[in-house]
């Protein structure tokens, strides 16, 4: 039986957790694939910013193995004691490698530079086979909202590490096509490629429908424009709650704006709907992922909303947004994520920041009946042939089973 080590720390979630994340299924779909896997992650749940329950998770009873390596409580997203919880898990890692018994091919996001580093150094040491999972673009995503001079200085080491990591990978799986040419931006190398979307579980996302939609009333002359996910800096929440107030100031209060998720940002967005004195939006806080879904089928259209200059590209939610089958207004600016929109004709690009323009484009698509209900078409349709990870992921088994067979034959 061929042997996986899957690692990742931010990305490794549970169902009984925060609900079933990338890794998850990662690990789930190589196990039903032959493979003897074992997931390697953290003891501090990124999500939650909390300590991880692993007597709960191990009880399970999932199809491949859990390894919880220590690490370092942090509470923000970008924080210097996220770096240092890091680096000291990929100390903990470079030792857990070194004393395994090894194995076929290893699996690894990154982020973490620092922990695909010491990933990237155990294989090109035992000859291992390696797969980078490129997630997110660490430092770039981090000099976004870093503009302390010194502070910025301390990001160099990320970007070393990452050109590290892309020299000697042996293969690179990317969420989006931005992602997967990020590791050859600098690096000029003959290496498999894949581009893999995080994507979603169209079963599951269905079944969270059925078991939660009968219990979400909605009022019938109301329509709901909804975000879901982290409230953060990244993520332009005020101008939603700005494009709320005009709609309300314009006598459009059936339109509800539902936001849920949490974030170190979410008081500071109630504080501003009430001294707007708005009552059209609504802050639900953190939704389980079944229920989630079953808000999503309920909404009217959904938001991936991103402030100006935003580095992300085809983010977690989308695959949810799109299996929901309803229009998308998007203020994402990447252009891979504008030019998707546009050719499936599934919602409407808007410049960041603009409330006004944001309300328009509610408006617009809400009125537009014969258009609105093609774009919801086409948004379910591309969910099932581009997204549903039952059948995407079997990409990364394919490409394992490629660099074994390659390392096999010399």
């Amino acid at each position: 039986m061929k042997k996986i080590g899957i690692v990742s720390i931010g990305y490794g979630w549970l169902p009984c957790e925060s609900g079933p994340s990338r890794f998850y299924y990662i690990s789930k779909i190589f196990a039903e694939q032959g493979y003897d896997v074992e997931l390697i992650t953290t003891s501090f749940q990124h999500f939650r910013k909390e300590p991880r329950d692993k007597e709960k998770i191990l009880s399970q009873g999932y199809p491949f193995r859990i390894t919880f390596l220590d690490a370092p409580a942090y509470q923000k997203n970008i924080d210097l004691k996220r770096i240092y919880s890091n680096l000291v898990f990929a100390k903990n890692l470079k030792k857990y490698l070194e004393e395994s018994s090894g194995y076929d091919v290893i699996y690894c996001s990154i982020p973490s530079n620092r922990v695909a580093v010491k990933a990237a150094e155990y294989c090109k040491k035992t000859g291992t086979p390696l797969i980078t999972d490129v997630e997110d673009l660490w430092p770039e995503a981090m000099e976004m909202v870093i503009h302390n001079g010194l502070a910025r200085k301390l990001l160099f080491p990320l970007h070393n590490d990452a050109e590290k990591v892309y020299s000697l990978t042996d293969a690179v799986i990317g969420t989006s096509e931005e992602y997967t040419a990020r590791a050859y931006k600098y690096q000029k190398r003959n290496i498999p490629y894949k581009t893999v979307y995080v994507g979603c579980d169209m079963d599951q996302f269905d079944d969270g429908i059925k078991t939660y939609a009968p219990e979400i009333e909605k009022p019938e002359n109301e329509k709901w424009v909804m975000y879901t996910g982290s409230i953060g800096t990244s993520y332009n929440i005020d101008n939603l709650v700005n494009a709320a107030k005009i709609l309300a100031d314009q006598g459009r209060k059936d339109i509800r704006f539902m936001i849920l998720g949490t974030g170190p940002e979410k008081e500071k967005m109630e504080q501003l709907a009430k001294d707007l004195n708005i009552s059209n939006i609504s802050f639900l806080g953190y939704v389980a992922y079944p229920k989630m879904a079953a808000y999503l089928s309920k909404c009217d259209l959904t938001v991936n909303s991103f402030v100006k200059g935003a580095p992300q590209s085809i983010v977690n939610k989308v695959g949810d947004y799109l299996a929901a089958g309803k229009p998308m207004i998007n203020t994402l600016e990447s252009e891979e994520f504008m030019n998707l929109l546009n050719k499936y004709d599934f919602g409407k690009n808007v410049v960041p920041g603009n409330a006004k323009a944001f309300a328009d484009a509610v408006i617009e698509l809400l009125e537009d009946k014969d258009h609105y209900a093609k774009m919801s078409e086409n948004a379910r349709k591309l969910a099932e042939d581009a997204f549903d990870r039952k059948h995407s992921y079997l990409e990364m088994v394919h490409l394992a089973d490629q660099l074994i067979e390659e390392k096999k034959h010399g």
